[in-house]
């Protein structure tokens, strides 16, 4: 097993927290996996940790690119994977920490992506849906890679544009680079730690609070500073939840209670695909906490299993 401990669960279930008192306990350092806090300027929708909450452990991977800059899981790989390396070579502990399933499983399986080139391939297609519908990019998929256009969801414009773009810039579909990728031994192996609560509720109310803060912390005034920036809405960044719903309120479409409303339902949502996504994982061990969990007893809990994964702390220098 590599030093890696990877920390995942569920939005607001206390990832961060647990992951900085493990990096201590572990002489390590965080390496976040979430595809949201990669942005810079949007640390209070993105629950980005602040200085306070990184208690002077060295964290990686967040706010590195600009909230207009399209970004992917393959580019978060090949940003990420000299990180990784270059954290476990010094001797020290990487602690994954995310809710972001694609990107934790990406990493350690140190997948490869079907490669992006500037080409202009990209560009007509953009402007075959433009011009045309996303049907007509949809039609020329179906007769390329028919397994593409039938696994992706007919209005997924982004995916259907970027398996059309793969079989004509590689000559080769989406699918079969994908299961190339798939065939290929995992790059490193990780001790799994999830979190969740014992009663569902307990992680809604945590969910509630949480847009609350964001709202008192200037999540109004954060976003209104992205489009001062120039940050189209219509980019990737701003369709996260906590931004899409809000821009509907400046708008004029909704009330900013309604739309709070709509962050809450669509963050609980978004919980339930989270586990659902790390369930499938039997490597990750789970610790459900009670409704008020307390740090010190989950510290305890993940140190536990550690233990029992023969997990140790590294020697002193």
């Amino acid at each position: 097993m590599d030093r890696i401990i990877c920390v995942v669960g569920p939005t607001a279930s206390g990832k961060t927290a647990l992951a900085v008192e493990l990096a201590r306990c572990f002489d390590g350092e965080v390496l976040s996996c979430d595809s949201m806090q990669i942005y810079r300027h949007m640390d209070i929708g993105t629950a980005t940790p602040t200085a306070e909450e990184m208690g002077g452990v060295p964290h990686h991977m967040l706010s590195i690119v600009d909230p207009g800059e399209p970004f992917s899981v393959g580019r978060f790989v090949e940003l990420a994977d000299p990180v990784l390396r270059d954290i476990l070579a010094r001797g020290r502990t990487a602690v994954l920490c995310g809710g972001t399933g694609l990107y934790v499983d990406s990493l350690l399986s140190g997948r490869t992506f079907a490669p992006c080139p500037s080409t202009g391939r990209r560009q007509e297609l953009e402007r075959l849906a433009d011009e045309q519908g996303i049907e007509a990019v949809r039609s020329l998929l179906q007769r390329v890679d028919p397994a593409s256009a039938a696994r992706i969801p007919p209005g997924d414009r982004r995916r259907i544009l970027r398996a059309a773009e793969v079989y004509l810039e590689t000559g080769r579909t989406i699918t079969e680079h994908n299961e190339e990728s798939r065939r290929q031994p995992p790059r490193y192996t990780a001790a799994w730690i999830g979190l969740d609560f014992v009663h569902r509720d307990a992680l809604y109310r945590r969910i509630d609070a949480r847009v609350g803060r964001m709202l008192e912390d200037g999540l109004l005034e954060e976003l209104r500073a992205l489009l001062a920036m120039g940050v189209p809405p219509e980019a990737t960044s701003l369709q996260a939840i906590g931004y899409k719903e809000f821009l509907a309120a400046l708008r004029g479409e909704q009330t900013v209670a309604a739309a709070a409303d709509r962050v809450r339902q669509e963050s609980r949502r978004y919980a339930k695909r989270q586990l659902t996504w790390f369930r499938r994982n039997p490597a990750i061990h789970w610790i459900r906490q009670p409704d008020e969990p307390e740090a010190d007893a989950v510290l305890q809990a993940a140190l536990d299993i550690l233990a029992q994964l023969e997990f140790r702390p590294a020697p002193p220098n």
